[in-house]
């Protein structure tokens, strides 16, 4: 089998499954004993390692914050690209790859977002657009490190990677405008991505934590929530603190 024919057949099983699950109900649990205990992993490493990194990322100047989350939005926009021509976007595309461009050639690599004064952009996703054409969430469950997720979610997480050009670029290493990039620039993205979208929430997500009392049945509701805003385009009730998790 080819290079070429096995992510496309990949990707034609992560569809599968994902289309597979549409008649499922968003809330129905999946291992609720098991995500809980996952959880309760999850909750006790971000008290341990990830929530004190994102404390000390949010100590450093604001332009350094700035910048690094310019930088991992503007990555994102590649990936929104293939989502929007899915889901008949043509002209959202267009804007979303155009300011991937402006960015990265006019806003110094794309530390700074001077696309946004000319273009409004949303960032989208396989889920999104598996929602988009009525895949329901099925399953709700948790996994280790990676936190809350459903079966179109995580199907959809795996169908990203073929369709996201940063990720083709890096796993395969190719070369573009004379820099060749490798596995570890992927990884240093997405972790950059998740410190910096915890360190915006850190106050939310602490609060969250503390006054909760079935923390686990909050994060899953919130989770859900922010899901189905996403899908529907919407932004959700900013006044609820938690606009931040539209990132």
């Amino acid at each position: 089998m080819t290079k070429f024919k096995l992510p496309l057949v990949a990707f034609a099983i992560v569809l599968f499954l994902s289309f597979s699950q549409t008649q499922l109900k968003a809330e129905k649990e999946c291992f609720e004993k098991v995500s809980r205990s996952v959880f309760k992993f999850n909750t006790a490493l971000d008290n341990a390692l990830i929530g004190p990194v994102a404390r000390l990322y949010n100590k450093l100047p604001q332009k350094v914050k700035e910048g690094t989350g310019n930088v991992t939005s503007n990555i994102g926009r590649l990936l929104s690209v293939p989502n929007h021509l899915l889901q008949g976007n043509v002209s959202e595309a267009a804007d979303s790859f155009g300011a991937f461009t402006i960015n990265l050639f006019f806003g110094i690599g794309g530390l700074n977002d001077v696309a946004s004064a000319y273009l409004k952009t949303t960032q989208e996703d396989l889920s999104q657009t598996l929602g988009v054409y009525g895949v329901k969430n099925g399953c709700y469950f948790v996994l280790p490190v990676l936190g809350p997720t459903t079966v179109r979610d995580s199907a959809a997480m795996v169908g990203d990677t073929f369709l996201d050009p940063f990720a083709t670029m890096t796993w395969r290493q190719k070369e573009v405008l004379n820099e060749t990039f490798n596995k570890s620039n992927y990884v240093l993205y997405k972790g950059a991505d998740a410190i910096d979208f915890r360190g915006d929430n850190d106050t939310n997500i602490e609060s969250l934590k503390k006054n909760s009392i079935d923390l686990y049945a909050a994060t899953k509701s919130l989770y859900l929530q922010n899901k189905k805003n996403k899908i529907e385009n919407s932004t959700g009730n900013e006044e609820d603190g938690w606009g931040n998790l539209d990132k």
